[in-house]
């Protein structure tokens, strides 16, 4: 059981549960780690997130989200920028220095227009994100979400953008769900080598249910996780592995049943 010293609950997975039942669940089923939404913390209050997660020992491997970056004009993708110093504060003061981005579709049909405005806004962030010390994770989306949620599809496209962007404060952050088809896969983890912030399970099931809500537990679909588990562990990283699962079956599932599947799939699958 050694396994879940390193496992984390990400809040999609037990999407009807706030913040406060988060806490409490993750505590008393020994879960040490929580994958934040910004949305969640609302619900309570930054002041109040902080004080419970402290009180029942428990960490934040990431928050959830930043990015968002294209927008049709200038004034409003300063405005995202402005959102995404403040994702940047409220990761620094849940104790957390990873944020997550999900970069967000074009506003337009000009998908490369886009991206480029996706890399330019991370690249206005760094200096904030280094004074805050909180590392920007570009997450890749499957392609069928580069319509309405991420012109970023591939992990060559983040490690790329990486790349350029030359910085200790920006890296990829791997969702197995969205990764594991890539052909390329081996070798871009190779290359993301020291810059993996983040890495995210779940299985993808056969046929998929539904294009959003069709994730399923790990050990249910096709997905080697123990196999893409070593990779990205050779890739140098060695943080929280935060389950995220969208499946509204799953969400109507009592939040206590679900951890307790939650941990056992993570011994037995990851």
């Amino acid at each position: 059981m050694a396994n879940l010293v390193r496992l984390s609950l990400n809040q999609a997975t037990t999407q009807y549960w706030g913040m406060r039942e988060t806490i409490l669940g993750c505590a008393e089923a020994g879960i040490g780690w929580i994958g934040a939404w910004r949305h969640k913390i609302e619900e309570i209050g930054l002041a109040e997130t902080v004080s419970l997660l402290r009180s029942h020992d428990v960490r934040v491997s990431s928050l959830c989200r930043g990015g968002f970056f294209p927008a049709p004009t200038l004034a409003q993708r300063q405005q995202r920028l402005d959102d995404n110093r403040r994702a940047i504060d409220d990761a620094a003061t849940l104790g957390t220095n990873v944020l997550v981005l999900v970069c967000g579709p074009a506003p337009d049909k000009d998908i490369e227009a886009a991206r480029r405005m996706v890399e330019d806004g991370i690249a206005a962030l760094l200096p904030y994100a280094q004074e805050r010390t909180v590392r920007l994770a570009i997450e890749p989306l499957h392609p069928m979400f580069a319509g309405d949620r991420s012109v970023v599809v591939t992990l060559r496209q983040a490690n790329d953008m990486v790349e350029r962007l030359h910085s200790e404060w920006v890296g990829t952050a791997v969702d197995a769900y969205h990764v594991w088809w890539d052909p390329h896969l081996d070798t871009e983890l190779a290359r993301a080598r020291g810059t993996i912030l983040g890495f995210h399970v779940s299985d993808w099931l056969v046929p998929p249910p539904d294009h959003l809500l069709g994730r399923g537990y790990m050990g249910d679909g096709v997905i080697d996780l123990p196999r893409l588990r070593s990779c990205v562990e050779a890739a140098a990283y060695s943080g929280p592995i935060e389950v995220e699962i969208f499946n509204k079956q799953v969400w109507d599932t009592p939040g206590a049943q679900v951890l307790q599947t939650v941990k056992q799939r993570f011994v037995d699958f990851v």
